[in-house]
Order: C-alpha cells, then structure tokens, then sequence
C-alpha cells in the first residue's frame, strides 16, 4: 500500500532508462513505513521507518520518526529492510571485453583452479576493445598481459542484463573488474543501475586486479611469462619497476633542467595509481605465500578466493589483511570419471570450503563475499547459506555482503548499512534474506524504486548474464 502526503503528483518525471523498456523515476521522497530495519551499523529496529530523499537516506529511526509531507509512503508491515547488497568482485556491467580472453585463474598451481570471476562475455557491437600483441614476449620491459591502465568505470555498459537479474534479487552495488590479464586494471565500485554510465560509478578505482595465469593477452603463452614461476617473477619486476619510475618522476619534477625526462609508462601509471592490489590465493599455501610476497612488495592487499583460509587464519590475522571469499565452492566436475579416487587433500576442501568464512569470521579477519561467476541472486544466497549452516553467524554473512565490502574498498561513507546521509541502496523483503521461501518485494538503487518480479529471472549466457527485461521500476 503507497500513499502521497501533503502535496499533488503533478511533476513526477518518469524517464526511460535503456532499452529493456524499463521506467525509471527521478530521485524523489519515500518513506519506508512501520518495518524492521536491519541497519547492519548498529542495533535492528524492529518497527521503524526509513526515509529517502534524492536518492540519500535522509533518516532512520524508530516508529517515532517523522514522515515528510511531500514523501511517498511505502507500508512495509511484516517486511524487513536490509541494506542494499553488494558483490566484492564481479564483472557485472562490463560488456566490452575482448570475448575469448583468459579468465582470472585463482588456482591450480597458482590458485585454486577456478575461474576469479565470471566469464568474459561477448562485447557489445561498438564498444572498443583491448590491442592484442601479435608478437611474442621477450621481457619484463614489453609488459605482456598487463593493461594496469584499464578502468572498469571507462567500460560500464548501463543495459548489461546481468544488472537487472541481480538487482532483482537484492543486490544494489558490485565491486567490478575488468580481468583476462596477470595485470587486468582497475576496478571500480557501481550501482546496478542508471540512465548513462558515469550514472553507475560511485568509485572509479578501487584497485589492481590480479591474476597468476600465463596465458593471457599481451604475449602471455606466447612468449614471456610462460610459467607460473616467471608469472611471479614478472609481478615482483612490475613493482619494482613502477617504484624507480615513481623516484624518476619525483626527481624529474623537482628539478627538470639538465635532465632527460623519463619515458611515460602508462603500464606504470596505472600500477601506480591503484589503492589496493587483489591477489589470488585458494590454498592455505597460496595464503601464506601470498601474504609473504604482499609484505616484501609492500603491497595493501586484499586476497581473494580463500577456499582454505579455516587453515591460515592465524597468519591472516596477523597481517591484517582483508579476503575476499569465493561462493563458487569447489565440486567435482560433472564429466569427471566417478569410478576414478581423489585425494584426500581435494575432498578436504571441498568438504570445509563453506566453513571458510565462519572461521575467518572467528579469528577476527576481515571479510566479504563474491559471487566468483554463481549465475543468480537465488543461488548466490544459497552458497551463503551453507557458509551459515557451516556456522557462520547469520549477521555476519548480511554483513560480509554489505559493509564489510564497503569496509574493504573504502566506500563505507555512502555504502553498506542503513544510515543517514548514505546513498538510498535498500532491499524490502518479507523474512530473512538468506530463507528459500523469502522474496524480494522492492529494491532502492540510487533511491530509484523497482518491484522485483516474484522469480529470478533466466539465469541465461555465462557469468550471470541473463534474465529477459521485465520486473522494472514503479511506484
């Protein structure tokens, strides 16, 4: 039930927002009405009100809290409002990619033999896409598969499907990556909806992406690196460089004449230029090896797939260093031979993986979830469920997928938890997020309302992309 106070509904403005036919209305003024708030930052209120102004949460409180005049009144008896959720590591809204390039490899020898995120998907027709070398590597110095100097927010693609199908479910903002290289770019935080591009980039760059195969574009597998070892190798040499090239620059800038200028390196650049690196590491091994290069590079990392971070908990507290978990848990492979053992260590982890974050959870270590590819709100919910039923507590899953992410890549001033003055990314739903039988009755972006449609939609092409255009805005 939706009610107007005070004043007529003459000057609404709908607008039309891509070409999925759906309607989006201008930021206008919304009260939540007689819900519980579970604010994340601080206690559950359990009968309030959230009030939304151009697209900010303008306040929060009990059932005491005033509602303006001029603002749409949303019933919300029975329901739950929960912060908008936030995936730690996608490539959601990124359609020009080069299709057919190497995903982020977390594994194997040098990871856990899984994809970091999803698929890249087919470019949209006109979008620009990346040079690829045409000669083999020789070195260092011609920085094969490093593209540090890519930023998602340059590359967002507003009408991405995989928008809609997860904003259905209740997610609002996602950390987005381009990937395919050993140095992929930059990453920035979006929201999952808007009119144009710039629209959706609340973060321009949040951090390198990094990955540790060989084979991506730029020379790799074609010529230098060639191996995991030379990877490593080629990673370290990266950084090293990039350090000389920040002393040169300083000493250039401070007293250029009578000194040749140094070459400008846009690789460099934009090493240089992230806040954060993330790093892959699935294995307790990986972990610890990973936190060691971190620390020699001086590197502010964050880790990402931590299948087996239960084992190396004590050496991740230590360090301080945040994880991202991956919900694509480690499962045989459906044409693998039944008849044919696997060794224990692989059962291991394929039991315990779901237990990861309970246990970072206990030992104090910062972390946040991402989807690593999982195709649908509803299957991403379901792998946190089993981190919940491998005893992760319920809260601090909420939280793994909300302001701990903000936390890890510094936009917990706007994002991450109902309150006042944060941007207006909020999720309405009649029970608990992580139940089966819950739904999705309404989602914020940007303090834009959207009535979700009772199914997921198609989860549909790889990564997520999917879901036909339905299920838009309205009042």
């Amino acid at each position: 039930m939706k009610q107007r106070h005070g004043i007529a509904l003459a000057g609404l403005a709908l607008t039309c927002a891509g070409t999925f036919g759906l309607q989006a209305q201008s930021k206008g003024s919304w009260a939540l009405k007689d819900a519980k708030i579970v604010r994340v930052s601080g206690p559950v209120i359990e009968h309030g009100t959230v009030v939304v102004r151009d697209g900010l949460i303008e306040a929060v409180g009990d059932a005491s809290t005033a509602v303006p005049a001029d603002a749409w009144v949303v019933d919300c008896k029975g329901m739950t409002v929960y912060p908008g959720l936030i995936d730690g590591l996608s490539n959601w809204g990124l359609t020009n990619t080069p299709a057919g390039t190497a995903t982020a490899v977390a594994g194997g020898r040098g990871g856990g033999g899984r994809a970091a995120v999803a698929a890249t998907p087919t470019p949209a027709p006109t979008a620009p896409t990346t040079p690829v070398a045409t000669t083999p590597s020789r070195g260092p110095e011609d920085r094969p598969s490093n593209v540090a100097y890519i930023k998602a927010a340059d590359q967002i693609f507003p009408n991405d499907r995989a928008l809609e199908t997860q904003r259905n479910g209740g997610f609002t903002s996602a950390v987005t990556f381009p990937n395919g290289n050993i140095f992929s770019g930059q990453g920035s935080v979006i929201n999952l909806f808007g009119e144009r591009a710039g629209d959706l980039v609340i973060e321009p760059n949040v951090g390198q992406f990094l990955t540790l195969g060989s084979g991506g574009r730029g020379g790799g597998g074609r010529g230098y690196p060639g191996s995991l070892m030379g990877v490593i190798a080629y990673i370290r040499q990266i950084y090293m460089d990039a350090e000389h090239y920040k002393v040169a620059q300083a000493i250039y800038a401070k007293h250029p004449q009578g000194l040749q200028r140094p070459a400008y390196d846009r690789t460099l650049e934009g090493v240089l230029s992230s806040p954060r690196v993330l790093i892959p590491a699935t294995r307790e091994v990986e972990i610890e090896r990973m936190l060691a290069f971190a620390k020699e590079m001086k590197l502010n990392a964050v880790l990402y797939g931590a299948h087996e971070a239960w084992r190396a908990t004590d050496a991740l507290k230590k360090s301080g260093t945040p994880v991202l978990v991956s919900l694509k848990y480690p499962e045989r492979a459906a044409d693998s031979d039944p008849t044919m053992e696997e060794p224990m260590r692989t059962l291991i982890l394929r039991d315990k993986a779901p237990s990861a974050a309970g246990a970072l959870a206990k030992a104090g270590v910062k972390f946040a979830f991402y989807s690593d590819g999982v195709a649908t709100p509803r299957e991403i919910k379901a792998a946190v469920k089993k981190a919940i039923d491998a005893g992760l507590d319920p809260m601090a899953a909420l939280r793994a997928l909300t302001l701990s992410t903000a936390e890890i890549f510094g936009v917990e001033n706007r994002l991450g938890s109902i309150d006042k003055g944060k941007i207006a990314n909020l999720v309405v739903a009649d029970g608990d997020l992580f139940a089966t039988a819950t739904k999705v009755k309404y989602v914020f972006v940007d303090g834009a309302k959207f009535e979700p449609p009772v199914e997921d939609a198609p989860a549909g092409g790889r990564g997520g992309r999917g879901g036909r255009g339905f299920g838009g805005p309205a009042r």
